[in-house]
């Protein structure tokens, strides 16, 4: 399944962002680290864990975690993020790539890197240029079964995925309905 969204163009329709609301995995709420901390108890010990969003990333270093891949866009609440986490996030185990992607898309650009950073044997940071909120979508559809992707729900916590192959199926159906080449 997942070289079929290799090369692919994906947009979000207005009629589609209620549905990008639910949530696919497990609401911890809070953004702190302890909220991190509790994910980290209950996650085992994932075939990969993907963190997207530079507070999900920070988030992991502070509890001494490198996740296996990290999306950043060096952002919170849209907004620049703070010198402090910006600071933590470009941590220097993590091999940079860095690629542009804008607002409500998830370009072939980021779902390459994504992919390629799936099969790095060492972690992989992905600085995004423009917005990684989408990137969560295709980094569930490529990642090996039982890895675990956190990312962020803002004003509620963090949301915790546990890839399966239900979930890919269910993500790539989404994907397919974002078609936008």
């Amino acid at each position: 399944m997942p070289e079929t969204i290799l090369g692919k163009r994906f947009c979000l329709p207005d009629a589609m962002r209620s549905e990008m609301r639910k949530q696919f995995g497990i609401l911890y709420r809070g953004d702190e680290v302890d909220t991190t901390r509790q994910m980290l108890a209950d996650m085992g010990s994932p075939a990969k864990l993907i963190a997207i969003g530079d507070i999900s990333t920070f988030n992991l270093l502070q509890c001494g975690t490198v996740p296996d891949i990290s999306v950043i866009d060096e952002k919170t609440h849209r907004e620049p993020a703070g010198v402090d986490i910006i600071k933590a996030i470009r941590h220097s185990n993590f091999t940079e790539v860095d690629v542009t992607n804008p607002p409500s898309f998830v370009e072939p650009e980021l779902v390459s890197a994504l992919s390629d950073a799936m099969d790095a044997d060492v972690p992989v940071q992905i600085m995004v240029h423009g917005e990684e909120d989408l990137a969560a979508l295709p980094a569930i559809v490529l990642a090996p079964v039982s890895s675990v992707v956190i990312y962020g729900l803002p004003d509620e916590g963090g949301i915790m995925v546990t890839v399966t192959p239900g979930v890919k199926d269910r993500i790539y159906d989404m994907l397919d309905k974002m078609k936008c080449d």
